[in-house]
């Protein structure tokens, strides 16, 4: 038995027989073409097919996986069809007379040269679908075998990397037992998705072509793989999927039970949601309401502004869905990794630091009123808040408060209804979280969103694949900020939530109960698990929430 360490990026227990995903090797020649014209042809028939096939599998993923996670098909889509990368392919081909494969891996290495530089998600992203569409359209000029054929017994997926796209056409928890990869990151898009299709992921991992077809333990807990696992570690892991499965159903029995500590402390769990295909699995989870419901949804992957009605027709969907539960609609948080071509924002050195959230809100008020009108509207269907993004001075929530004023007296002259909505305002900044007392006496509640403040508490992007040793989430400054936010919020009278990946970290649950956060927004998948850690939590403890 062989005993081989990577790093957890979702959690799980796996035991079956590996699959070595490996791609056919591209051996991209260059030669001269005599008839450029032909050439040209072939590569826009390669273009279209490819094209099918990106479109093809992102109608199929949508229906098994949710919009929000298969954008980067999108953005492979519009790369193909925006016409500067096709272009730049095409004039190679056409002025220095080459094949089309080495035209399209020519441009593809000059572009990722060119961004590899810049340490930013959306030019991350763009680097990417250069790399996947470029790959793809080489494929098929060269008629690369392209197909990889699972079978039906699931197996353990392992690989130098896989991309989105590869995990899509592969199959889902069916056909995929648990992922094994070289490359990666906690937060790369091929992490996330494994986690929305519930397969245990690791990372780091030392995979080799010569597991395929070997037996295999995945621990997706300690981080151990098991190869050639002996009976004693076979019985002791199936004994321990047993066990999980029995508590995967013990937590089920907990979908009705009241989110209340030990010493009777009240708590507000919600989940957070990225597209209307998520509604149900909010109910089915028992979670008390929506506790952050992502709108750029509506926004992304389009040719133009959503109407306004359009908008509406989404939000009563929402309200009349939740049935009285309380549903928060973070307002249109665009820029950084989040762009809409038809807005033509332009391109920052540093987006993450640039113009987004409720700053492009600002500066497009036409269509921010949009978004709050239909809001209101819809209101009057159910009992929805508002929530508004990366906030950073008092000005801004002070002309945020003058647009709901004018968008109320135009409603009320008009006769339209609306309900009681209330207002709250993400604390992901740490200007934000500085003034949260001044900024806590304007609103309802707050919401300290943990994954653009840690980022910005340790000036590292999360996603900088250099930094990825020394990204700290639980570093003491984002706690101690926490508590800072927490009494400042409280000393206004106003409810201080939490969410982000750390709220979902069960282990840290009564920690942050201890320290005064009054509710938990998670995704779906995480509501039970943390439920129970609510109902474990003792929070009347003195001493030990100051020492974070």
């Amino acid at each position: 038995m062989e005993v081989y360490h990577g790093m957890v990026t979702f959690h799980g227990i796996a035991v079956g027989r590996l699959q070595y995903y490996q791609k056919a090797e591209q051996m991209i020649l260059q030669y001269t073409v005599e008839n450029a014209r032909k050439e040209l042809e072939r590569f826009g028939k390669a273009a279209r097919q490819v094209e099918h096939e990106l479109n093809q599998l992102y109608r199929e993923s949508l229906e098994r996986i949710g919009e929000h996670e298969v954008q980067i098909l999108k953005e492979h889509i519009r790369l193909l069809t925006s016409g500067s990368f096709s272009r730049a392919i095409e004039s190679l081909i056409r002025n220095e007379k080459v094949n089309a494969s080495y035209a399209v891996a020519t441009t593809r290495d000059e572009l990722v040269r060119t961004f590899s530089c810049i340490n930013d998600s959306c030019v991350r992203t763009r680097v990417e679908s250069l790399r996947e569409v470029s790959n793809r359209l080489i494929s098929v000029l060269d008629q690369l075998p392209r197909e990889t054929v699972l079978g039906e017994e699931p197996v353990i997926l392992a690989s130098e990397e896989l991309t989105p796209t590869d995990l899509m056409e592969l199959g889902g928890k069916d056909k995929i037992l648990a992922i094994l990869t070289r490359q990666g990151s906690r937060f790369s898009h091929t992490s996330i998705l494994a986690k929305t299709m519930n397969i245990p992921s690791l990372i780091r991992v030392d995979v080799d072509p010569v597991w395929d077809g070997r037996m295999a333990v995945v621990d997706g807990f300690s981080g151990e793989i098991y190869l050639d696992p002996d009976e004693e570690t076979l019985e002791q892991y199936r004994k321990k999927q047993r066990e999980s499965k029995e508590e995967q159903e013990a937590l089920y029995r907990l979908r009705d039970a009241k989110d209340v500590t030990r010493d009777g402390v009240e708590v507000t769990l919600s989940a957070n949601i990225a597209n209307m295909e998520d509604l149900d699995s909010v109910i089915q989870c028992g979670a008390q309401g929506i506790g952050l419901l992502r709108s750029e949804f509506q926004y992304l992957g389009r040719e133009n502004y959503p109407r306004e009605n359009e908008l509406f027709r989404a939000y009563c969907k929402v309200a009349e869905s939740m049935k009285g539960k309380p549903a928060v609609i973070r307002t249109v948080d665009l820029g950084a990794d989040k762009r809409a071509e038809y807005m033509e924002l332009p391109n920052e050195a540093n987006p993450l630091m640039g113009n987004r959230g409720i700053r492009i809100c600002l500066d497009r008020k036409k269509m921010f009123k949009a978004q709050l009108r239909a809001i209101y509207r819809a209101s009057a269907y159910g009992n929805l808040s508002i929530m508004y993004p990366m906030i950073t001075t008092l000005d801004e929530v002070r002309q945020i408060q003058e647009m709901i004023r004018e968008v109320k007296e135009g409603l009320d002259r008009k006769g339209i209804p609306y309900g009681n909505v209330l207002q709250g305002i993400m604390i992901e900044t740490p200007a934000a979280a500085f003034i949260s007392g001044e900024l806590a006496a304007e609103v309802d509640f707050l919401s300290l969103g943990t994954n653009d403040l840690t980022q910005y508490l340790l000036a590292m992007d999360r996603e900088n694949c250099w930094l990825k040793e020394k990204y700290d989430e639980h570093h003491p400054a984002v706690f101690r900020t926490i508590e800072m936010v927490v009494k400042e919020g409280h000393k206004a009278g106003c409810k201080v939530n939490l969410c982000g990946e750390l709220a979902g970290e069960t282990e840290l649950v009564e920690t942050f109960l201890r320290l005064g956060v009054d509710g938990l927004s998670v995704a779906p998948a995480s509501v039970l698990p943390v439920r129970k850690a609510i109902r474990e939590a003792t929070v009347h403890h003195t001493g030990e929430a100051s020492s974070v």
